[in-house]
């Protein structure tokens, strides 16, 4: 590769896999400022990655999978603001992984294959490093503290742990109805996020006061509130356990969420288990909130300040798409084991200021173990799944087991919707006619009348962008929400297919601005 490719300042996007390329990687690359797209995969470069490509601060995405590189992965990389993927997987790479930046997300890089690499944080498939650093090693002082302190610690522990025991076995004796629900409190212990009284809350929504109510679902209410350990406002979900299963709903959230991380997954920042003032069971969880609402809100609710209806354009349609995509590969294909989400629709799905989206409401999630009976608790547990009229895969109606594809065919019904601009259980499909019976009728001659004409008013480029964006989005909706789970692909397809959509369509679609 020419070191005269550094002279090309202004290049946009470098695509030179799957070639027979050899020797290092040029250094002068790291003279290209406005690279956001690096793809150099499957060739024999060798070498180290240049320390120039720090210079690479515009890049979004960069993959040299597949070669011969060699040395440390290089710290600068978390520095670079706006990349978004890093694929350095198979290669010849060592030593520690990077924390921080991209590396934080771990469903945006990508480095199985490099079997000298090691991480300081748990990640799939990497071992941890176990090795002190020298400077670790320095340390004897702290270490001579932690020796001290550690069994006064660990034998206190001990201690309360007994003394709850001994509580809780008194208490069920007195109530005998709280030994069915054992079973979940002992679950419940082990998740191991901060916890927050009841009074806080209180305090934090001014007496769950209906003007700090911003949503409502199956197992409770959601209030928007304040926290004196919090700087911005945060989103505090009430479980009403009077409802059948909001209790376990409360747990599976916990569970699912505890040992998750990606930027488009809502994060637990703390939670209640406790009692509130007239001595009944009350359990909370606190997200951040998200000013923006849910895509429920902004596909079918009109602003309540001017009455007129919230419009998306299409390139935030396609980001929107494209992160709960990711979201979902990582749940399925990243996560150990599997989690499925089992309720994903449009008001699940969360948008900040800078309208990235966020998967939330756990609440029914199930994790997809290897053994013959978890499977078989999993298809058990069926029969107890609600899951929303619309997106329920037809598959659970026929008691068939839980699965990724469900998440799917969800993923697929809300694609069809965000294209379509109009929900499943709209009145038109009362006839019995499913949103992807419609889109798919119509797909041939007439796509544009099932496309929301919203997103393309005023559009110079609608036919390039119905081309490019649209059409192979309502394909992939299509796809998803087969019929037969075997016809749908995985979620680490989809995502890259739009990802792969959002590249093509740069200059239609995706660059569009947004019509707020």
């Amino acid at each position: 590769m020419p070191d005269e490719v550094g002279s090309l300042l202004h290049l946009k996007k470098i695509n030179m896999s799957n070639n027979r390329l050899t020797g290092n990687i040029p250094s002068t690359l790291g003279q290209c400022v406005d690279l956001e797209y690096l793809e150099m995969q499957n060739n024999f470069f060798a070498g180290k990655i240049p320390q120039t490509f720090s210079n690479l601060v515009s890049i979004k995405h960069m993959d040299i999978s597949g070669n011969n590189l060699s040395g440390k992965v290089p710290e600068f990389l978390k520095s670079l603001k706006s990349l978004q993927g890093l694929n350095l997987s198979f290669n010849h790479f060592d030593g520690a992984v990077p924390t921080g930046g991209v590396f934080d997300n771990i469903g945006a890089v990508s480095l199985q294959g490099n079997d000298h690499l090691c991480t300081i944080v748990p990640m799939r498939g990497m071992s941890l490093c176990m090795a002190l650093s020298d400077s670790k090693r320095k340390q004897k002082p702290l270490v001579l503290v932690l020796v001290i302190l550690l069994p006064i610690v660990v034998a206190t522990a001990i201690l309360f742990s007994c003394m709850a025991t001994i509580y809780r076995r008194k208490r069920m004796q007195a109530n005998p109805h709280l030994q069915h629900d054992n079973a979940h409190v002992k679950k419940l212990e082990k998740i191991s996020f901060e916890k927050i009284s009841y009074e806080d809350l209180v305090r934090a929504t001014d007496r769950f006061s209906s003007e700090n109510l911003i949503g409502s679902g199956s197992f409770g209410r959601v209030y928007k509130g304040s926290l004196q350990f919090q700087a911005d406002q945060v989103a505090i979900k009430i479980f009403d356990l009077d409802i059948t299963g909001a209790d376990r709903s409360f747990i599976a959230e916990c569970e699912a969420l505890r040992n998750v991380r990606h930027r488009n997954l809502v994060k637990i920042i703390t939670s209640c288990s406790s009692v509130d003032h007239t001595g009944a069971d009350f359990k909370a969880l606190v997200f951040p909130y998200m000013p923006n609402g849910n895509l429920e809100m902004w596909l079918h609710l009109k602003d309540p300040e001017d009455g007129e209806k919230k419009i998306l354009s299409l390139s935030q349609r396609t980001n929107i798409a494209l992160d709960v995509a990711v979201a979902l590969d990582y749940l399925h294909n990243q996560c150990a084991p599997p989690v499925i989400h089992c309720d994903l629709k449009p008001s699940n799905i969360l948008l900040g200021l800078d309208m990235v989206a966020y998967v939330i409401d756990f609440g029914l999630a199930r994790f997809l173990f290897g053994t013959a009976n978890a499977h078989q608790d999993s298809s058990a547990s069926l029969s107890r799944l609600k899951g929303s009229i619309g997106y329920i895969p037809p598959e659970y109606g026929m008691s068939e087991e839980i699965s990724t594809k469900g998440d799917v065919y969800s993923f697929g019904v809300l694609l069809l919707q965000l294209i379509a601009g109009c929900s499943p259980t709209d009145e038109k499909f009362n006839d019995g006619i499913s949103l992807h019976e419609f889109v798919d009728r119509a797909f041939t001659k007439n796509i544009r009348e099932v496309v929301d004409p919203t997103m393309l008013q005023d559009s110079s480029n609608a036919t390039d962008m119905m081309k490019n964006c649209v059409i192979p989005l309502l394909t992939i909706g299509l796809s998803c929400s087969m019929t037969s789970p075997k016809e749908r692909p995985g979620m680490g397809q989809v995502s890259t297919e739009i990802l792969r959509i959002k590249h093509v369509a740069s200059d239609t679609c995706v660059s569009d601005e947004a019509k707020n």
